[in-house]
């Protein structure tokens, strides 16, 4: 094994130098600062207002071609089917964790709903201000009803 001694940049060959990488002070009017702040604001808007029921304000944080895709691969066609769908179960959200890079915002959280809570995770992509699209995951059995007991649906 051919054994290598660190030695200073300047003293390498030019094809085996790193590029140059120039770095910018951040300040609060650079393009990057507050993006994933931003982004994980209007998540945490939006599901405060689901969680306090103000289902007309949630829309307002969703851009009108959303596309909302659940573990079964549904999806709604329209922000309006998918808080009127909201609004059924009345959902009360329980933040275990919420993690953002950039435009990103993921959250993994227990919704209580008439039944126990179930426990989600939630994809959320923000441009512009506006949520443009939700992936969630959940064990969609948990909002089905015990074997062997009817539903009225």
């Amino acid at each position: 094994m051919k054994r290598i001694r660190a030695q200073p940049a300047e003293s390498l060959d030019a094809s085996v130098r790193a590029p140059a990488v120039t770095l910018f002070p951040m300040n609060a009017n650079h393009p990057m600062m507050g993006s994933e702040d931003s982004s994980k604001d209007v998540v945490m808007s939006y599901i405060g207002a689901l969680d306090g029921q103000e289902y007309e304000k949630a829309l307002n944080f969703l851009h009108d071609g959303v596309r909302i895709r659940g573990p079964g691969g549904e999806s709604f066609g329209k922000p309006t089917e998918f808080v009127e769908m909201l609004r059924r179960y009345k959902g009360r959200y329980d933040i275990k964790k919420v993690f953002a890079d950039g435009e990103d915002v993921c959250v993994l959280y227990d919704l209580a709903t008439t039944g126990s809570a179930v426990f989600m995770s939630s994809w959320y992509q923000v441009k512009d201000g506006k949520i443009v699209s939700i992936r969630t995951i959940f064990d969609p059995s948990a909002f089905s009803p015990p074997a062997g007991r009817k539903t009225d649906r």
